[in-house]
């Protein structure tokens, strides 16, 4: 661990900055689930049950749809733009890390081009496409390199599958398990892959992130982190090879912040010798 501004070569490091306040007075109420790139200057985000652009400048959210409009219990959680534009993202019942006897009963949503749909155009035409369900809660996705796969974590099952994707329609068909963890190993959250075609999976309650063989689940290297709530990563920096590593301070008691006072920051570790490709933007 090094001083705020530091770039250690192999270590972590950790920065912050004034407008990280900027989702949170756009967005107030719901949590915001995620975010994913659209156009210059714009973003796809998710909050509670509604989907919409975010102006990053002009500090505006224009709506575009909204998604079980009677379940007001639901909300958006991971999300990402697939190989070809598409955003999908996951949903789950809110509070549900202290409700998971009822994890059983959320899904995943796959969301296309709708998104740009006119508020109200959203009651007349489905903005998505159900492609997933019975899941405990829908975390991570991301693609191989040839767009032939989706790996998904399912956080509650302590699992990763892959499923072959069709790009063309987004569909989904053969799972497989990739990996599977033990509850005391805790749960998986955010994944990402990097151009080699491994994966890099959060470890939440874990304090790590898992870079594993995306055929076999395989640990290949294990970073360990400062904090325990590691919620997810990404590669990013120049050259896409910098790990970014996002955590969370929820849950803990006051004790535990004492212990872990960078809880809810974000991290980059650097010199892991991998990179990714850049983050498909939305098309809609």
């Amino acid at each position: 661990m090094v001083p705020p501004g530091g770039s250690p070569v192999g270590g972590v490091s950790w920065r912050s900055s004034s407008r990280a306040t900027l989702l949170s007075s756009v967005l107030p109420g719901d949590p915001v689930g995620c975010v994913a790139l659209c156009r210059e200057g714009s973003y796809v985000v998710a909050s509670g049950t509604c989907l919409g652009l975010l102006y990053w400048e002009k500090g505006q959210v224009e709506w575009a749809a909204w998604l079980d409009q009677d379940k007001p219990h639901n909300r958006f959680n991971s999300g990402k733009v697939d190989p070809a534009g598409r955003f999908v993202a996951g949903g789950l019942l809110k509070g549900l890390a202290q409700a998971t006897c009822r994890a059983s009963h959320h899904g995943g949503c796959q969301l296309g081009g709708d998104l740009r749909s006119p508020p109200q155009a959203a009651g007349k035409r489905p903005p998505g496409a159900m492609q997933l369900d019975q899941l405990g809660i829908p975390n991570g996705l991301d693609w191989s390199l040839d767009h032939h796969s989706l790996y998904h974590v399912d956080g509650l099952g302590y699992s990763v599958r892959s499923y072959d994707y069709d790009v063309q329609t987004g569909g989904l068909a053969n799972p497989r398990l990739v990996c599977q963890l033990e509850p005391e190993q805790g749960m998986l959250d955010g994944l990402f892959m990097d151009t080699t075609g491994t994966l890099w999976v959060a470890c939440i309650d874990g304090g790590r992130v898992i870079r594993m063989d995306a055929e076999t689940g395989t640990r290949l290297c294990t970073p360990e982190m400062p904090v325990s709530r590691v919620t997810s990563c990404c590669f990013g920096g120049a050259d896409y090879s910098d790990l970014y590593v996002t955590s969370a301070a929820d849950s803990l008691s006051p004790e535990q912040l004492l212990r872990e006072p960078q809880a809810g920051h974000v991290f980059t570790v650097l010199g892991l010798g991998v990179r990714s490709l850049a983050s498909c933007h939305f098309s809609g």
